[in-house]
């Protein structure tokens, strides 16, 4: 499969490295970058991301018919809203986006016939941002969630967008949008604010005392906080009720260790490692 012309909106470490991933896959002939940082633009050209760079949405997806939007949540509706009327009739879009509920509904009317849109969430990412540390791998080997809102009437859309994610080396998943957003509550979101919250809670002087633990656990609360907060904000109810679930289970050590109750803490503590186990390394 290989497109004429795709245009990235947002070249950040998601955008720069889906061109990345374009470019050295031959996915297509030219890779054009959206962004509103002039500078970023430039490291993402010299990096080899894309071929040309412009600040002007309407002049970026002109000649496109595949149309990649690696903003921050809340903007991925604006972009797509913004885009349609300078897009080509055919042109398809997707976006990267971690939050998926309300999305399809917010930009429906404006795609009409003449356009289709469908939701993906590549799980890959790190607690870095910019272009500059984009990679061509990022998507090997890495699900990519999408969301199609009505896949029988998208059917040639949704082929075309899963042969473009998997040619980046992804494997595909399938759901609803709300399904996604209650899953990823648990499994991505939950995970950054505890990251956070225990990094919040140690003060900068207990840091020398800090090992591997601390460091692998507080990773990810090194992520761009405007870009969370969004997150967090789009995706409020799911997130609540992953984090009433979280709260019972730290109210129960509280309860064994508060008891002295050694064998209720091993059980308590082999049924996190059995998960972990699962997962693998």
């Amino acid at each position: 499969m290989q497109f004429e012309q795709i245009t990235i909106v947002g070249v950040g470490l998601i955008g720069g490295s889906v061109g990345l991933a374009v470019k050295s896959r031959h996915i297509a002939k030219r890779v054009v970058g959206v962004d509103r940082d002039a500078a970023k633009l430039g490291r993402a050209a010299a990096l080899g991301a894309i071929d040309l760079g412009t600040t002007d949405l309407d002049e970026g997806v002109t000649g496109s018919l595949l149309v990649v939007v690696c903003t921050p949540v809340d903007t991925i509706a604006e972009v797509i809203l913004h885009a349609i009327p300078h897009a080509q009739e055919g042109t398809i879009f997707t976006d990267a986006g971690s939050v998926k509920g309300g999305l399809y509904e917010a930009v429906q009317h404006a795609l009409g016939e003449r356009f289709a849109f469908i939701p993906a969430h590549p799980l890959a990412g790190a607690e870095t941002s910019g272009p500059e540390h984009a990679r061509a791998d990022m998507f090997e080997h890495r699900v990519t969630v999408l969301t199609p809102h009505e896949p029988e009437r998208d059917i040639d859309a949704l082929t075309r967008v899963e042969e473009f994610w998997r040619s980046l080396g992804s494997r595909l998943v399938r759901m609803s949008a709300a399904d996604h957003d209650r899953d990823l509550a648990i499994t991505s979101h939950l995970p950054h604010a505890v990251a956070s919250a225990v990094a919040g809670s140690t003060s900068l002087e207990l840091l020398s005392l800090t090992a591997s633990g601390f460091k692998d656990l507080t990773r990810i609360a090194a992520s761009n906080p405007e870009l969370w907060a969004a997150i967090f904000q789009a995706n409020r109810d799911p997130v609540l009720s992953a984090l009433s679930a979280f709260t019972d289970r730290l109210s129960e050590f509280r309860r064994l260790l508060e008891a002295g109750d050694r064998a209720g803490l091993v059980k308590w503590f082999m049924e996190g490692k059995q998960v972990r186990d699962a997962l693998g390394t």
